[in-house]
């Protein structure tokens, strides 16, 4: 802006400018082009770091991707975590560590390791994107919750599980959420809130043959 200004001066003006502040101007000059420099710099190691998280990332996709009826192998099911580990340890602030241990917590549960489940949905909701050039991915979020709910539940925490259900807002997950505390309350023997739930789990757009079979199931006098 200094520089503008004088050049609306004389030749003159802006010689004796320059003959006071030109060594001034240089150094700062040299300082922004060196923050410049720098700042492309992280912009490239940004882009590699993102490159290697998606490689490993498809690497992971191409593992579960099995064919129709077929079940991942215990080797691939190894190599999946390991895989979901590599990308926390190095690019733990990427979407593709989140979606990553969304995989690994899968095959956790195929190996009926339910702990291990439970601490790989626990990172991705303690571990949201909230950098300035990321947003949270809520849809993510609400998935591991509803996740991690199930698995409580699985371990026969049932009240765990309740606190996890009614400690969030499920917005387009409403029925996923509704049928899930409907299962907390049938191990709680409490049928009527179970009923209740499952009908509000059908209202919210939820109407799988299983849902339906639950509601069928309870007890006729719930």
């Amino acid at each position: 802006m200094a520089l503008n200004a004088a050049e609306e001066e004389t030749i003159e003006a802006l010689k004796k400018w320059w003959d006071e502040n030109g060594k001034q101007l240089v150094l700062i000059v040299i300082a922004v082009l060196t923050g410049y420099t720098s700042w492309m710099f992280w912009q490239n190691n940004q882009s590699s770091a993102v490159e290697s998280a998606s490689d490993i990332y498809e690497e992971i996709l191409a593992l579960a991707a099995t064919e129709p009826g077929a079940l991942v192998t215990e080797e691939e099911r190894a190599e999946i975590i390991d895989l979901s580990s590599r990308l926390i340890a190095d690019h733990s602030g990427s979407i593709y560590a989140q979606y990553g241990a969304l995989f690994a917590a899968q095959q956790h549960v195929s190996d009926n390791d339910l702990d291990a489940a439970e601490n790989s949905l626990q990172w991705i909701i303690d571990n949201p994107r909230d950098g300035l050039f990321t947003d949270d991915d809520e849809g993510l979020m609400l998935t591991a919750a509803l996740r991690l709910g199930r698995i409580v539940l699985a371990k026969g925490e049932a009240d765990r599980a309740l606190g996890i259900v009614n400690n969030l807002d499920p917005k387009a997950f409403e029925g996923g959420f509704a049928e899930l505390r409907g299962d907390i309350y049938v191990e709680m023997d409490r049928f009527l809130d179970a009923r209740d739930s499952y009908v509000a789990a059908q209202q919210a757009g939820s109407n799988s043959d299983s849902l339906r079979m639950k509601l069928d199931e309870l007890p006729d006098d719930s």
